[in-house]
């Protein structure tokens, strides 16, 4: 952990993190605020590389996991941090039916499609355009999504701006717009672990969602159909409760014995930006709170993290982070009963988030 050294302007630069295979550089943007906050971000995939975050004793630690190379991101294979697209989460099948007519999509999740396909968002180099204003500093990423691509329809432009506030916020605004009628669910998928230690599990974290419902699924992720009261159950997360605290329990939407991959309905209306979640680390302090217009919440507690190497050569072990997603609901293309996923040409798809760090 390091010390924290407020600059009271706040700053950003760029630097290389090396080139691709294709001989384009991806660059990188290091955004510090007022107060000391370091935010790294990447153009490839438009990620979040790394976020410090001061402890209840000033202390900076990066609260996310991830790679120190290039090589390590483009490598990676759990989505680490980046923006996944063009519809994050999963398309059952790889099927749907848009206007009538039907469309295939690669399956990369056992039978489903997932996060994008094979070469989702997350493995495209973004054009980056970093900006600064009086209390808030980020970048601008933006992508063509060609016609096709991935097998979805129509030529999508797509863009996320990342902003660090001087109230140690960081906020996510996403952007699209369509040549045809597509589905679209741009989605964040940073894995976060406030202790700022990968050989901590994300177990004691203490979590709230605020969400009355969530999504039951079937084995492969998908849902089954509507939504159910959490009220009861080991998805009531409506108060505090450690993640791990029933994440073996004996409920039928845990028995495959991997934990949390579930999404549940935010309360209040989609559209508005409103509380989501938040996340306490009780041994160091932090404090995350999520706030999104989204209609649901996605929580993933890195149940398929295997130990891989990431920064400084640490593993990333079985739930040593966790995922917290803004989102639409998963296989809304097959299941409108769950809401409307469709971008039409002239519509411009919206996604905010803000994350809120602090300390108790």
């Amino acid at each position: 952990m390091n010390d924290a050294s407020p600059d009271p302007t706040g700053t950003i630069s760029a630097s290389s993190l090396g080139v691709i295979d294709d001989g384009r550089e991806a660059r990188a943007f290091t955004l510090t605020n007022a107060g000391g906050m370091v935010v790294v971000l990447s153009a490839w995939g438009a990620t979040l590389a790394e976020l410090q975050a001061p402890d209840r004793d000033g202390q900076l630690a990066d609260v996310t996991l991830g790679y120190d190379t290039l090589a390590g991101w483009v490598g990676d294979t759990s989505y680490m941090n980046a923006t996944a697209g063009r519809y994050g989460n999963r398309i059952a099948r790889g099927r749907f039916t848009l206007d009538g007519t039907g469309y295939t999509l690669a399956t990369n999740n056992g039978d489903n499609h997932l996060h994008g396909g094979a070469v989702g968002f997350n493995k495209r180099l973004w054009d980056a355009e970093p900006f600064e204003r009086a209390t808030e500093r980020g970048v601008v990423f933006r992508y063509a999504s060609a016609d096709g691509e991935e097998g979805y329809p129509g030529e999508l432009s797509a863009e996320v701006a990342y902003t660090l506030t001087d109230d140690h916020a960081l906020r996510l605004d996403f952007r699209a717009t369509t040549t045809r009628p597509t589905p679209v669910n741009l989605v964040h998928h940073t894995y976060w672990n406030l202790a700022g230690d990968p050989a901590q599990t994300v177990l004691d974290h203490a979590l709230t969602l605020h969400a009355d419902r969530y999504c039951p699924i079937d084995a492969g992720g998908i849902p089954l159909g509507g939504l159910e009261a959490v009220v009861g159950t080991p998805f009531d997360f409506t108060t505090p409760h450690a993640v791990g605290e029933r994440i073996d329990a004996d409920h039928p939407q845990l028995a495959n014995g991997l934990g949390y991959d579930h999404s549940w309905a935010v309360r209040g209306d989609a559209g508005t930006l409103r509380p989501a979640a938040d996340l306490y680390d009780p041994a160091s302090g932090r404090v995350m709170t999520i706030e999104t217009d989204q209609p649901a919440i996605q929580f993933y507690s890195g149940n398929y993290l295997d130990g891989a190497p990431g920064k400084g050569g640490r593993p990333m072990p079985y739930r040593s982070g966790l995922c917290l997603e803004t989102q639409r609901f998963p296989d809304t293309p097959n299941q409108p009963a769950l809401g409307d996923a469709t971008l039409r040409p002239g519509e411009t798809y919206r996604h905010t988030m803000v994350h809120r760090f602090g300390t108790r």
